[in-house]
């Protein structure tokens, strides 16, 4: 099978973390023996081979000014929940730029004798239009697949959901990350026989328990033997919730003096929650890591005594990867009830799940882990067992195959 897809995001050098899940998708197809080629918008940053990890990958450029290259990357919108004007300015550029390359891509490989099967558009928006376009004049099957803003978006604006609604009219399948993000497609026009729950996997070789990168990690922050660690690692953005773990903080302190919290990414809102750590006079117990390249993200996992994902409804988080790699990585995880959380975890048997915004619950949480070890090693060990049996990455790929084929089938 030939496909052709399309992102607005991937990681723009190996192990970057700017939407790895792309990448792990496009690359765990490609290694079931399909023909994957990946089109993404073009960023000053990209350091890609023309051919990775079985995988075709061109970045085509869209902006008549350096000033425009917002489009995609975690770059087009402000903490995940509005768009920058600078990305609204590009947006008309970007999408014909994408549509362009759709077809040029499409019929240079129908004049090579070399046709592709499918296309599938990573995010409806912004890149289902385009995808519905291409796919339309070259009569192949379309598949969308939901990641989380891209709903956020289409939800906050009757023009956009329309859009959202007509991409979704012309996808013979649609696939989400978590149930949650399926029946919120859903209410935007996806057909509920054809829209399907793929969740994400992850590496167990790259992310399980490792207790030399553990030490490392904790040498590096200068932590004595037994001091509890306390990890959050994501894109520093408003769904993320960190300003919820920060203002639990305190309460955490209150019986554990000693305790750490690191935080681990990049994001819009660094400034705000580290101001925050100065009035909750907190600052000395919390560290900054700023991004890490990803192995060393997976060594601070690993360093983890509780792994914090206090996730809120504000910008839609599909399933944080995060969230995947901690579990593989046999890390007690304490997670808000958001999104797909409750899909990969069971309350008190592969982690503990809070209620939304509440820094009390979750200190409570937090607490018992880094006082009971037994039970969270306990939770550890299940989470690690839940990703080996049905969370992996070749899991995921082999759900997106049977998708394809039920696509193709429908034309």
């Amino acid at each position: 099978m030939r496909i052709l897809m399309l992102a607005s995001s991937y990681p723009k050098y190996p192990g970057e973390t700017t939407a790895p899940f792309i990448e792990e998708i496009a690359a765990g197809v490609a290694a079931r023996g399909h023909a994957v080629t990946l089109l993404a918008p073009w960023h000053p940053e990209i350091r890609r081979a023309p051919l990775e990890r079985g995988v075709r990958l061109c970045f085509f450029r869209y902006a008549p000014h350096p000033a425009l290259n917002i489009w995609g990357y975690a770059q087009s919108l402000l903490s995940d929940t509005h768009i920058k004007r600078r990305a609204l300015l590009a947006a008309p550029f970007a999408l014909a730029a994408a549509t362009l390359a759709m077809l040029r891509t499409l019929e240079a490989a129908r004049r090579a004798g070399q046709p592709f099967d499918l296309v599938q558009a990573h995010w409806v928006l912004p890149n289902g239009p385009p995808a519905a376009l291409a796919a339309r004049a070259y009569r192949l099957p379309l598949v969308i697949s939901l990641h989380g803003s891209d709903i956020y978006v289409a939800e906050r604006s009757r023009a956009i959901a329309a859009v959202a609604a007509v991409a979704f009219r012309n996808a013979a399948a649609v696939t989400a990350c978590s149930a949650d993000l399926r029946e919120r497609g859903v209410r935007l026009g996806a057909e509920p026989a054809t829209a399907t729950v793929i969740p994400y996997g992850v590496n167990s070789q790259d992310f399980r328990p490792d207790e030399d990168a553990r030490a490392s990690v904790r040498a590096e922050l200068g932590l004595e033997e037994g001091t509890p660690l306390v990890i959050g690692l994501g894109r520093l953005v408003a769904k993320k919730g960190f300003g919820v773990l920060l203002d639990a903080w305190p309460q955490v302190l209150a019986q554990s003096p000693q305790a750490t919290l690191c935080i681990v990414g990049y994001g819009d809102l660094r400034g705000p929650l580290e101001e925050q750590t100065r009035r909750l006079g907190i600052a000395a117990r919390v560290r900054f890591s700023g991004q890490l390249e990803r192995r060393r993200a997976a060594a601070y996992i690993t360093a983890a005594d509780v792994f914090a994902l206090p996730i809120v409804r504000e910008g839609v988080d599909g399933l944080p990867n995060a969230l995947l790699e901690a579990m593989g990585a046999g890390r007690p995880v304490v997670a808000s009830r958001v999104a797909g959380v409750p899909d990969v975890i069971d309350d008190g048997v592969h982690g503990m799940i809070v209620p939304e915004r509440d820094p009390a619950a979750l200190a409570s949480a937090i607490l018992r882990l880094i006082n009971d070890r037994p039970f969270a090693e306990q939770l550890g060990r299940a989470a690690r067992a839940r990703v080996e049996h049905e969370l992996t990455w070749e899991k995921t790929c082999e759900r997106f195959e049977r998708v394809y084929r039920e696509a193709l089938g429908s034309r």
